[in-house]
Protein backbone atom coordinates (compact mmCIF):
# COMPACT_ATOMS: atom_id res chain seq x y z
CA UNK A 1 0.00 0.00 0.00
CA UNK A 2 1.61 3.25 -1.08
CA UNK A 3 1.31 6.36 1.17
CA UNK A 4 0.62 9.63 -0.41
CA UNK A 5 3.47 12.27 0.72
CA UNK A 6 1.28 15.20 2.44
CA UNK A 7 1.58 18.11 0.91
CA UNK A 8 3.19 21.38 2.84
CA UNK A 9 0.97 23.50 3.90
CA UNK A 10 0.54 26.89 1.50
CA UNK A 11 0.84 30.08 3.63
CA UNK A 12 -0.20 32.99 1.87
CA UNK A 13 2.46 35.91 1.37
CA UNK A 14 0.64 38.88 1.56
CA UNK A 15 2.65 39.93 4.93
CA UNK A 16 6.10 39.81 3.11
CA UNK A 17 4.57 41.97 0.37
CA UNK A 18 3.24 44.43 3.29
CA UNK A 19 6.94 44.53 4.94
CA UNK A 20 8.72 45.56 1.67
CA UNK A 21 6.05 48.12 1.18
CA UNK A 22 6.16 49.48 4.24
CA UNK A 23 10.17 49.39 4.22
CA UNK A 24 10.12 50.83 0.94
CA UNK A 25 8.24 53.83 1.82
CA UNK A 26 10.20 54.25 4.94
CA UNK A 27 13.36 54.15 3.55
CA UNK A 28 12.56 56.47 0.27
CA UNK A 29 12.90 59.72 1.82
CA UNK A 30 16.66 58.36 3.12
CA UNK A 31 17.31 57.26 -0.10
CA UNK A 32 15.96 60.22 -2.20
CA UNK A 33 18.11 62.28 -0.12
CA UNK A 34 21.36 60.64 -0.12
CA UNK A 35 21.00 60.59 -3.97
CA UNK A 36 20.94 64.28 -3.82
CA UNK A 37 23.75 64.27 -1.24
CA UNK A 38 25.88 62.12 -3.89
CA UNK A 39 25.29 64.16 -6.80
CA UNK A 40 26.44 67.20 -5.22
CA UNK A 41 29.20 65.52 -3.62
CA UNK A 42 30.34 64.04 -7.09
CA UNK A 43 29.50 66.98 -9.59
CA UNK A 44 30.36 69.95 -7.55
CA UNK A 45 32.52 68.99 -4.71
CA UNK A 46 34.72 65.88 -6.35
CA UNK A 47 33.95 66.17 -10.57
CA UNK A 48 34.90 63.67 -12.63
CA UNK A 49 38.23 64.99 -14.62
CA UNK A 50 37.48 66.64 -17.82
CA UNK A 51 38.60 64.93 -21.39
CA UNK A 52 39.19 67.72 -22.91
CA UNK A 53 42.14 70.12 -21.72
CA UNK A 54 44.03 73.35 -23.18
CA UNK A 55 47.35 74.94 -23.27
CA UNK A 56 48.81 77.57 -24.67
CA UNK A 57 52.26 76.97 -25.52
CA UNK A 58 54.41 79.14 -28.54
CA UNK A 59 55.15 80.24 -31.76
CA UNK A 60 55.92 77.00 -34.40
CA UNK A 61 58.81 75.32 -34.01
CA UNK A 62 59.53 76.34 -30.70
CA UNK A 63 60.59 74.37 -28.45
CA UNK A 64 57.60 75.69 -26.46
CA UNK A 65 55.19 74.47 -29.31
CA UNK A 66 57.54 71.12 -29.48
CA UNK A 67 57.34 70.37 -25.66
CA UNK A 68 53.92 70.93 -26.00
CA UNK A 69 53.11 68.08 -28.68
CA UNK A 70 55.04 65.69 -26.80
CA UNK A 71 52.47 66.43 -23.51
CA UNK A 72 49.55 65.92 -26.17
CA UNK A 73 50.99 62.52 -27.11
CA UNK A 74 51.63 61.37 -23.27
CA UNK A 75 47.80 62.64 -22.36
CA UNK A 76 46.54 60.98 -25.09
CA UNK A 77 47.84 56.95 -23.56
CA UNK A 78 45.06 58.23 -20.54
CA UNK A 79 42.59 59.39 -22.80
CA UNK A 80 42.83 63.05 -22.19
CA UNK A 81 42.65 65.43 -25.36
CA UNK A 82 45.22 68.55 -25.25
CA UNK A 83 44.62 71.26 -27.30
CA UNK A 84 47.73 73.06 -28.39
CA UNK A 85 47.37 76.84 -28.86
CA UNK A 86 50.14 78.75 -30.84
CA UNK A 87 50.87 81.88 -29.44
CA UNK A 88 53.69 84.73 -29.55
CA UNK A 89 55.61 83.07 -26.50
CA UNK A 90 55.60 83.63 -22.49
CA UNK A 91 53.80 87.13 -22.22
CA UNK A 92 50.97 86.25 -24.24
CA UNK A 93 50.70 82.50 -22.64
CA UNK A 94 50.30 84.54 -18.85
CA UNK A 95 47.81 86.87 -20.59
CA UNK A 96 45.20 83.92 -22.00
CA UNK A 97 45.81 82.41 -18.39
CA UNK A 98 44.55 85.31 -16.29
CA UNK A 99 42.00 86.26 -19.56
CA UNK A 100 38.56 84.38 -18.26
CA UNK A 101 37.70 84.57 -21.58
CA UNK A 102 40.31 83.01 -22.88
CA UNK A 103 39.10 78.13 -22.60
CA UNK A 104 42.70 77.66 -21.59
CA UNK A 105 43.72 75.56 -18.67
CA UNK A 106 47.48 75.54 -18.48
CA UNK A 107 50.71 77.34 -20.04
CA UNK A 108 54.44 76.97 -20.86
CA UNK A 109 55.93 80.37 -18.92
CA UNK A 110 59.47 81.48 -18.84
CA UNK A 111 60.79 83.39 -15.24
CA UNK A 112 60.98 87.28 -15.60
CA UNK A 113 57.51 87.90 -17.40
CA UNK A 114 55.13 88.92 -14.81
CA UNK A 115 56.05 92.23 -14.13
CA UNK A 116 52.45 94.64 -14.52
CA UNK A 117 50.25 91.26 -14.07
CA UNK A 118 48.50 89.89 -10.96
CA UNK A 119 49.33 86.33 -11.19
CA UNK A 120 48.61 85.83 -7.21
CA UNK A 121 45.37 83.60 -8.82
CA UNK A 122 47.61 81.78 -10.73
CA UNK A 123 49.22 77.74 -9.50
CA UNK A 124 52.34 76.13 -10.82
CA UNK A 125 52.96 72.54 -11.45
CA UNK A 126 56.35 73.43 -11.28
CA UNK A 127 59.94 74.10 -13.75
CA UNK A 128 60.28 71.86 -16.29
CA UNK A 129 63.73 73.51 -18.44
CA UNK A 130 66.19 75.82 -18.49
CA UNK A 131 65.74 79.20 -21.33
CA UNK A 132 69.87 80.34 -20.57
CA UNK A 133 70.57 84.02 -21.56
CA UNK A 134 74.22 83.58 -23.67
CA UNK A 135 75.53 86.54 -24.71
CA UNK A 136 77.82 87.26 -27.88
CA UNK A 137 79.25 90.33 -28.61
CA UNK A 138 82.44 91.40 -30.72
CA UNK A 139 86.21 91.20 -28.72
CA UNK A 140 87.44 89.40 -25.93
CA UNK A 141 87.36 90.11 -22.08
CA UNK A 142 83.58 90.96 -21.65
CA UNK A 143 82.32 89.87 -18.15
CA UNK A 144 79.57 92.95 -17.17
CA UNK A 145 77.01 94.08 -18.97
CA UNK A 146 77.40 97.49 -18.13
CA UNK A 147 80.29 97.06 -20.39
CA UNK A 148 78.04 97.29 -23.37
CA UNK A 149 77.13 100.73 -22.49
CA UNK A 150 77.09 102.92 -25.56
CA UNK A 151 76.81 99.84 -27.89
CA UNK A 152 74.16 97.95 -30.25
CA UNK A 153 72.88 95.84 -28.59
CA UNK A 154 70.19 92.90 -30.18
CA UNK A 155 67.75 92.32 -27.44
CA UNK A 156 65.07 90.58 -28.49
CA UNK A 157 61.53 91.40 -30.57
CA UNK A 158 58.97 93.39 -29.29
CA UNK A 159 56.86 91.56 -27.37
CA UNK A 160 58.63 88.24 -26.70
CA UNK A 161 60.55 87.09 -23.31
CA UNK A 162 63.93 87.61 -24.82
CA UNK A 163 63.39 91.37 -24.52
CA UNK A 164 61.35 91.72 -21.79
CA UNK A 165 64.22 89.82 -19.47
CA UNK A 166 67.07 91.69 -21.84
CA UNK A 167 65.42 95.28 -20.66
CA UNK A 168 65.33 94.22 -16.72
CA UNK A 169 69.42 92.88 -17.11
CA UNK A 170 70.16 96.12 -18.67
CA UNK A 171 68.66 98.41 -16.61
CA UNK A 172 70.34 96.70 -13.51
CA UNK A 173 73.60 97.69 -15.14
CA UNK A 174 72.75 101.39 -15.62
CA UNK A 175 71.72 100.60 -19.20
CA UNK A 176 67.76 102.20 -19.51
CA UNK A 177 67.83 104.54 -22.80
CA UNK A 178 64.03 104.99 -21.97
CA UNK A 179 64.94 106.08 -18.37
CA UNK A 180 67.76 108.29 -19.65
CA UNK A 181 70.59 105.96 -18.46
CA UNK A 182 73.34 104.60 -20.86
CA UNK A 183 72.90 107.39 -23.19
CA UNK A 184 73.95 106.21 -26.98
CA UNK A 185 73.54 102.82 -26.35
CA UNK A 186 71.06 100.99 -29.35
CA UNK A 187 68.28 98.60 -28.47
CA UNK A 188 67.57 96.74 -31.86
CA UNK A 189 64.55 93.90 -31.71
CA UNK A 190 66.09 91.31 -33.40
CA UNK A 191 66.83 87.77 -32.15
CA UNK A 192 67.54 83.99 -32.83
CA UNK A 193 69.31 83.80 -36.26
CA UNK A 194 68.76 87.59 -37.41
CA UNK A 195 71.00 88.40 -34.02
CA UNK A 196 73.49 86.59 -34.76
CA UNK A 197 73.69 87.40 -38.64
CA UNK A 198 73.82 91.31 -37.68
CA UNK A 199 76.73 90.21 -35.27
CA UNK A 200 78.93 88.59 -37.42
CA UNK A 201 78.40 91.09 -40.06
CA UNK A 202 78.89 93.82 -37.67
CA UNK A 203 75.76 95.35 -37.97
CA UNK A 204 75.56 95.17 -33.82
CA UNK A 205 78.14 94.63 -31.11
CA UNK A 206 76.59 92.39 -28.79
CA UNK A 207 73.20 89.83 -29.04
CA UNK A 208 71.17 89.02 -26.30
CA UNK A 209 69.96 85.23 -26.79
CA UNK A 210 67.75 83.68 -24.52
CA UNK A 211 65.84 80.20 -25.05
CA UNK A 212 65.19 79.03 -28.46
CA UNK A 213 67.65 81.31 -29.90
CA UNK A 214 70.60 80.36 -27.98
CA UNK A 215 70.50 76.66 -29.28
CA UNK A 216 73.67 74.52 -29.67
CA UNK A 217 74.38 74.70 -33.37
CA UNK A 218 73.71 78.30 -33.43
CA UNK A 219 76.36 78.85 -30.35
CA UNK A 220 78.60 76.82 -32.12
CA UNK A 221 78.22 78.48 -35.35
CA UNK A 222 78.87 81.71 -33.57
CA UNK A 223 81.77 80.38 -31.68
CA UNK A 224 83.72 79.82 -34.69
CA UNK A 225 83.73 82.21 -36.25
CA UNK A 226 86.70 84.73 -35.41
CA UNK A 227 86.27 87.69 -33.09
CA UNK A 228 83.09 86.52 -31.63
CA UNK A 229 83.04 85.72 -27.73
CA UNK A 230 80.39 84.72 -25.37
CA UNK A 231 80.23 86.12 -22.30
CA UNK A 232 80.94 84.74 -18.38
CA UNK A 233 78.69 85.90 -16.23
CA UNK A 234 81.20 86.63 -13.16
CA UNK A 235 78.43 88.09 -10.85
CA UNK A 236 76.10 85.40 -11.74
CA UNK A 237 75.88 84.75 -7.96
CA UNK A 238 74.91 87.87 -7.88
CA UNK A 239 72.21 88.05 -10.48
CA UNK A 240 70.08 85.30 -8.64
CA UNK A 241 70.24 86.95 -5.43
CA UNK A 242 68.55 90.02 -7.14
CA UNK A 243 66.63 88.71 -9.75
CA UNK A 244 64.99 84.88 -7.80
CA UNK A 245 63.49 83.78 -10.94
CA UNK A 246 67.30 82.89 -12.47
CA UNK A 247 69.50 80.35 -11.58
CA UNK A 248 73.38 80.07 -12.01
CA UNK A 249 74.32 77.30 -14.54
CA UNK A 250 77.64 76.30 -16.26
CA UNK A 251 78.54 75.66 -19.96
CA UNK A 252 81.07 72.87 -19.06
CA UNK A 253 84.36 72.73 -20.89
CA UNK A 254 83.68 70.78 -24.12
CA UNK A 255 79.95 70.46 -23.82
CA UNK A 256 79.20 71.76 -27.20
CA UNK A 257 82.50 70.37 -29.10
CA UNK A 258 84.24 67.85 -26.66
CA UNK A 259 86.45 66.84 -30.29
CA UNK A 260 87.29 70.61 -30.41
CA UNK A 261 86.65 71.68 -26.95
CA UNK A 262 83.99 74.42 -27.24
CA UNK A 263 84.05 76.13 -24.92
CA UNK A 264 87.66 75.98 -23.76
CA UNK A 265 86.52 76.70 -20.75
CA UNK A 266 83.81 77.31 -18.15
CA UNK A 267 81.55 79.86 -18.77
CA UNK A 268 78.81 80.49 -16.15
CA UNK A 269 75.19 81.53 -17.29
CA UNK A 270 72.10 83.01 -15.87
CA UNK A 271 68.64 81.45 -16.46
CA UNK A 272 64.81 81.57 -15.71
CA UNK A 273 62.89 78.49 -15.68
CA UNK A 274 60.47 77.60 -17.82
CA UNK A 275 56.90 76.82 -15.43
CA UNK A 276 54.05 75.10 -16.26
CA UNK A 277 51.57 77.66 -14.93
CA UNK A 278 47.85 76.93 -14.82
CA UNK A 279 44.70 78.04 -13.53
CA UNK A 280 43.49 77.27 -10.08
CA UNK A 281 40.26 75.09 -10.88
CA UNK A 282 42.89 72.57 -12.63
CA UNK A 283 41.72 68.94 -12.12
CA UNK A 284 43.80 66.65 -9.30
CA UNK A 285 43.44 64.35 -11.34
CA UNK A 286 45.09 66.26 -14.37
CA UNK A 287 47.91 67.71 -12.62
CA UNK A 288 49.32 64.11 -11.41
CA UNK A 289 49.26 63.51 -15.22
CA UNK A 290 51.02 66.72 -16.41
CA UNK A 291 53.22 66.06 -13.66
CA UNK A 292 54.22 62.77 -14.57
CA UNK A 293 54.21 63.53 -18.34
CA UNK A 294 56.79 65.80 -17.24
CA UNK A 295 58.85 63.70 -15.66
CA UNK A 296 59.17 61.59 -18.34
CA UNK A 297 59.94 64.46 -20.70
CA UNK A 298 62.08 66.58 -19.15
CA UNK A 299 63.78 63.95 -16.36
CA UNK A 300 66.74 62.94 -19.13
CA UNK A 301 69.91 64.75 -18.53
CA UNK A 302 70.71 67.44 -20.72
CA UNK A 303 73.40 69.90 -22.01
CA UNK A 304 72.50 72.14 -19.01
CA UNK A 305 71.07 69.87 -16.70
CA UNK A 306 71.70 66.90 -15.12
CA UNK A 307 69.24 63.72 -14.68
CA UNK A 308 66.12 64.00 -12.66
CA UNK A 309 66.45 67.38 -11.95
CA UNK A 310 62.97 68.15 -13.73
CA UNK A 311 60.82 69.35 -13.08
CA UNK A 312 61.16 70.86 -10.11
CA UNK A 313 59.00 71.98 -7.00
CA UNK A 314 61.10 74.70 -6.28
CA UNK A 315 59.11 78.06 -5.88
CA UNK A 316 59.92 80.92 -7.93
CA UNK A 317 56.97 83.72 -9.06
CA UNK A 318 53.73 81.60 -8.78
CA UNK A 319 52.71 79.17 -5.96
CA UNK A 320 53.28 75.65 -5.98
CA UNK A 321 50.06 74.22 -6.20
CA UNK A 322 48.85 71.35 -2.68
CA UNK A 323 48.10 68.78 -5.29
CA UNK A 324 51.81 69.47 -7.08
CA UNK A 325 52.97 69.49 -3.40
CA UNK A 326 51.73 65.84 -2.44
CA UNK A 327 52.61 64.69 -5.60
CA UNK A 328 56.04 65.63 -5.30
CA UNK A 329 55.96 64.53 -1.97
CA UNK A 330 54.53 60.88 -2.10
CA UNK A 331 53.76 60.46 -5.90
CA UNK A 332 50.61 59.01 -7.34
CA UNK A 333 47.96 57.82 -5.06
CA UNK A 334 47.41 53.69 -4.84
CA UNK A 335 44.44 53.73 -6.89
CA UNK A 336 46.00 55.71 -10.00
CA UNK A 337 49.18 53.86 -9.78
CA UNK A 338 47.46 50.71 -10.01
CA UNK A 339 44.59 50.63 -12.17
CA UNK A 340 44.02 52.05 -15.36
CA UNK A 341 43.16 56.35 -15.06
CA UNK A 342 39.20 56.49 -15.87
CA UNK A 343 38.99 53.29 -13.99
CA UNK A 344 40.86 54.60 -10.90
CA UNK A 345 39.00 58.11 -11.14
CA UNK A 346 35.82 56.29 -11.00
CA UNK A 347 36.84 54.58 -7.83
CA UNK A 348 38.67 57.69 -6.42
CA UNK A 349 35.44 59.00 -6.10
CA UNK A 350 33.27 56.72 -4.97
CA UNK A 351 35.60 56.69 -1.80
CA UNK A 352 35.68 60.54 -1.85
CA UNK A 353 31.79 59.80 -1.26
CA UNK A 354 32.13 57.59 1.64
CA UNK A 355 32.22 60.54 4.59
CA UNK A 356 28.67 61.80 3.13
CA UNK A 357 27.74 57.95 3.40
CA UNK A 358 28.88 58.05 7.18
CA UNK A 359 27.45 60.85 8.17
CA UNK A 360 24.00 59.83 6.67
CA UNK A 361 23.87 56.19 7.39
CA UNK A 362 24.43 56.35 10.85
CA UNK A 363 21.77 58.16 12.53
CA UNK A 364 19.61 56.89 9.37
CA UNK A 365 20.71 53.66 11.22
CA UNK A 366 18.97 54.79 14.27
CA UNK A 367 16.14 56.50 13.14
CA UNK A 368 14.89 53.87 10.09
CA UNK A 369 13.81 50.95 12.78
CA UNK A 370 11.42 53.46 14.55
CA UNK A 371 10.03 54.88 11.72
CA UNK A 372 9.49 51.94 10.12
CA UNK A 373 7.46 50.75 13.37
CA UNK A 374 5.64 54.04 13.43
CA UNK A 375 4.46 53.15 10.20
CA UNK A 376 3.14 50.14 10.44
CA UNK A 377 1.63 50.45 14.16
CA UNK A 378 0.00 53.89 12.58
CA UNK A 379 -2.50 51.79 10.91
CA UNK A 380 -3.20 49.52 13.80
CA UNK A 381 -3.58 53.11 15.85
CA UNK A 382 -6.52 54.79 13.22
CA UNK A 383 -9.09 51.50 14.17
CA UNK A 384 -7.96 52.26 17.85
CA UNK A 385 -9.40 56.09 17.72
CA UNK A 386 -12.53 54.52 16.11
CA UNK A 387 -13.24 51.58 18.72
CA UNK A 388 -12.46 54.02 21.58
CA UNK A 389 -15.61 57.04 19.52
CA UNK A 390 -17.96 53.93 19.19
CA UNK A 391 -17.01 52.82 22.46
CA UNK A 392 -18.04 56.11 24.12
CA UNK A 393 -21.10 56.71 21.49
CA UNK A 394 -22.28 53.34 22.82
CA UNK A 395 -22.77 54.56 26.76
CA UNK A 396 -24.31 58.01 25.69
CA UNK A 397 -27.52 57.34 26.17
CA UNK A 398 -27.70 55.83 22.65
CA UNK A 399 -31.34 54.70 21.12
CA UNK A 400 -32.01 51.20 19.27
CA UNK A 401 -31.12 52.23 16.23
CA UNK A 402 -27.88 54.36 17.34
CA UNK A 403 -26.78 50.82 18.26
CA UNK A 404 -27.70 49.50 15.39
CA UNK A 405 -25.48 52.07 13.65
CA UNK A 406 -22.55 51.54 15.93
CA UNK A 407 -22.37 48.11 15.24
CA UNK A 408 -22.42 48.28 11.57
CA UNK A 409 -19.97 50.62 11.80
CA UNK A 410 -17.84 47.82 14.08
CA UNK A 411 -18.89 45.80 10.91
CA UNK A 412 -16.79 47.64 8.94
CA UNK A 413 -13.77 47.96 10.55
CA UNK A 414 -13.78 44.27 11.28
CA UNK A 415 -14.24 44.05 7.48
CA UNK A 416 -11.69 46.26 6.78
CA UNK A 417 -8.68 44.15 9.50
CA UNK A 418 -10.31 41.01 7.38
CA UNK A 419 -8.11 42.79 4.57
CA UNK A 420 -5.25 44.60 6.32
CA UNK A 421 -1.78 43.13 5.50
CA UNK A 422 0.13 42.98 8.29
CA UNK A 423 4.00 42.18 8.63
CA UNK A 424 4.56 39.35 10.38
CA UNK A 425 6.82 40.94 12.68
CA UNK A 426 3.70 43.28 14.36
CA UNK A 427 1.35 40.51 14.13
CA UNK A 428 0.91 40.57 18.29
CA UNK A 429 -0.27 43.81 17.68
CA UNK A 430 -2.58 43.07 15.00
CA UNK A 431 -4.42 39.80 16.92
CA UNK A 432 -4.33 42.08 19.79
CA UNK A 433 -6.79 45.14 17.78
CA UNK A 434 -8.79 42.16 16.82
CA UNK A 435 -9.51 41.25 20.31
CA UNK A 436 -10.20 44.80 21.17
CA UNK A 437 -12.92 44.67 18.31
CA UNK A 438 -14.17 41.84 19.58
CA UNK A 439 -14.31 43.78 23.59
CA UNK A 440 -16.31 46.54 22.20
CA UNK A 441 -19.10 44.47 20.42
CA UNK A 442 -19.03 42.78 24.23
CA UNK A 443 -19.69 46.35 25.35
CA UNK A 444 -21.99 47.10 22.31
CA UNK A 445 -23.97 43.83 23.72
CA UNK A 446 -24.22 45.05 27.28
CA UNK A 447 -25.05 48.27 26.84
CA UNK A 448 -27.98 46.87 24.46
CA UNK A 449 -29.14 44.21 27.23
CA UNK A 450 -28.90 47.02 30.13
CA UNK A 451 -31.04 49.17 28.28
CA UNK A 452 -33.53 46.83 27.97
CA UNK A 453 -33.75 46.01 31.90
CA UNK A 454 -34.01 49.49 31.92
CA UNK A 455 -37.23 50.32 30.07
CA UNK A 456 -40.33 48.11 31.89
CA UNK A 457 -38.98 49.79 35.41
CA UNK A 458 -39.39 53.11 32.94
CA UNK A 459 -42.75 52.28 32.02
CA UNK A 460 -43.97 50.97 35.17
CA UNK A 461 -43.31 54.10 37.29
CA UNK A 462 -44.83 56.04 34.31
CA UNK A 463 -47.99 54.46 35.18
Amino acid sequence: MKHRRPQRPHFPQEHARAAWRDMAVAFAPFALIFVVVAVLVVWLINPAPPRTITMSAGPRDSSFFVTAEEYRKILARNGIKLDVLLSDGSVQNLQRLLDPKQHVDLALVQGGVSDGFDTSSLISLGNVFYVPVVVFYRGRGLTQLSQLNGKRIAIGREGSGTRMLSLKLLAANGIDPANGTGTGTTLLPSDGLDAAKQLVAGEVDAAILNGDSATRALMLRLLRVPGISVMDFTEAAAYTRLFPYLDEIDLAPGVLDLARRIPPETVHLISPTVEIVARPNLHPAISDLIIEAAQEIHGRPGLLQRAGQFPSPVTHEYAISDDAKRYYRSGKSLLFRTMPFWVASVVDRLLFLLLPVAVLLVPALRLLPALYQWRVRSRIYRYYGSLIAIERRAFDHSTAEERKALVAELDQIEESLNRLRMPLAHADAFYVLREHVGFVRDRLSEAARDRARQSPVSVTSAQ
